[in-house]
């Protein structure tokens, strides 16, 4: 994969991965999703999970460091995620709220943060 579509990938990854606060907050507030928490949970379900794990990345750019961190911390991501999404679904709306302040707000600016360094690391190349 050329420099230009991976770095296509990760800005549409940022885009992708700010609207789960928005999903999560609905579903936090209505007790309803249209996604199920075991889906969420996962990080091979979304579009940037499919790219991360498909065909497309070549062996050397899975090696990197890069790689490792984006691939550890979205797995984290969507962990948290998916606890947030059964605790709202389940009617705890205290504690998903709270989770999602914290602990998903945390791996999300984790997350954002490592994806547009790898993204700056690409456009220098």
């Amino acid at each position: 994969m050329d420099t230009a579509q991976m770095e296509r990938e990760l800005r549409d990854a940022l885009g992708a991965h700010g609207v789960w606060k928005l999903k999560l907050r609905t579903a936090v507030n209505t007790g309803k999703s249209d996604t199920d928490a075991a889906t969420a949970g996962r990080d091979d379900c979304c579009q940037f999970g499919k790219w991360l794990y498909g065909p497309s990345i070549d062996s050397e750019t899975k090696a990197g460091k890069p790689y490792e961190v984006i691939t550890r911390l979205h797995a984290e991501f969507h962990q948290t995620a998916g606890r947030v999404l059964e605790m709202a679904t389940s009617g705890n709306k205290d504690r998903a709220t709270d989770l999602l302040n914290t602990d998903f707000s945390a791996k999300s600016s984790k997350l954002t943060m490592a994806i547009a360094k790898w993204r700056a690391e690409l456009k220098q190349r």
